[in-house]
């Protein structure tokens, strides 16, 4: 059996309970190690076979996985954050399919919920956006016609950028031609929940200049939108005069 585990947002005490277990029993370990806390290495056991794929080709890793698997031995892939936002795991497990070899999925935190941890945010906020886009600048590897950047930046609403750090010039400028007013409220975040965590705090107007000034150039997300600021709506779920199926509302508003 392959397990695909979400190492989490950073933290080596993030990882879910399942996918630690899933470590300190694992024969063989092939983790992202340009992004995924070395700490984490620390679940494995003595013996254990360990690999980084930051070295390695998609054909590498599951010739790694499929030779486990043939001498009986139990793998983790461990995946930086999630493994279903940018994990790069859809098209393994294609080719596990084919070699008729099984596998499972342990999700995990991902960095963009990190983020919105050392914010200290909530990214929806009643009267101030209700719906979450994560996107990345269009770089080297594209992105469909209909996601352009300048798209999605016209619904205004929260946004969270991956893999989008060194790009902040063009993404600047794609989002407030898309829509958002240079004065928007963002943050830049980076490596969420790890130690070295940093926060930045600026507009949509300054990221670029923002990153610079910091010598931030990776491993970051950039965070846009009103649920930065402090203006909001009082939630209706606990707003005593409205009644939903668990409690009835009084009538004093």
């Amino acid at each position: 059996m392959i397990h695909f585990v979400g190492a989490g947002s950073g933290a080596a005490d993030l990882i879910t309970v399942r996918g630690a277990e899933l470590l300190k029993e694992a024969d063989v370990i092939i983790y992202a190690g340009s992004l995924v806390n070395p700490a984490l290495l620390e679940y494995a056991k003595d013996g254990a076979e360990i690999y980084n794929s930051a070295t390695m080709t998609l054909e590498e890793v599951v010739e790694t996985e499929i030779a486990a698997e043939t001498t009986g031995k139990m793998c983790v892939r461990l995946h930086t954050g999630d493994p279903s936002l940018y994990g790069a795991h859809r098209e393994q497990m294609d080719l596990l399919d084919k070699a008729g070899v099984a596998y499972d999925v342990t999700p995990g935190v991902s960095s963009f919920c990190g983020a919105a941890a050392a914010l200290n945010a909530e990214y929806t906020l009643p009267d101030i956006s209700q719906s979450v886009i994560i996107t990345r600048m269009e770089g080297r590897t594209p992105v469909p016609q209909g996601e352009k950047l300048r798209s999605m930046a016209q619904h205004g609403c929260t946004m969270v950028l991956f893999l989008s750090t060194g790009l902040l010039e063009a993404a600047q400028e794609e989002l407030i031609e898309g829509g958002y007013s240079p004065d928007t409220p963002a943050a830049i975040v980076y490596k969420a929940t790890w130690p070295d965590e940093k926060i930045f705090r600026c507009t949509v107007g300054t990221l670029a200049q923002t990153a610079e000034v910091a010598g931030i150039a990776n491993t970051a997300l950039i965070t846009i939108g009103g649920f930065l600021g402090d203006s909001y709506s009082r939630s209706k779920l606990y707003d005593p005069s409205f009644t939903h199926l668990f409690r009835t509302g009084t009538d004093e508003a």
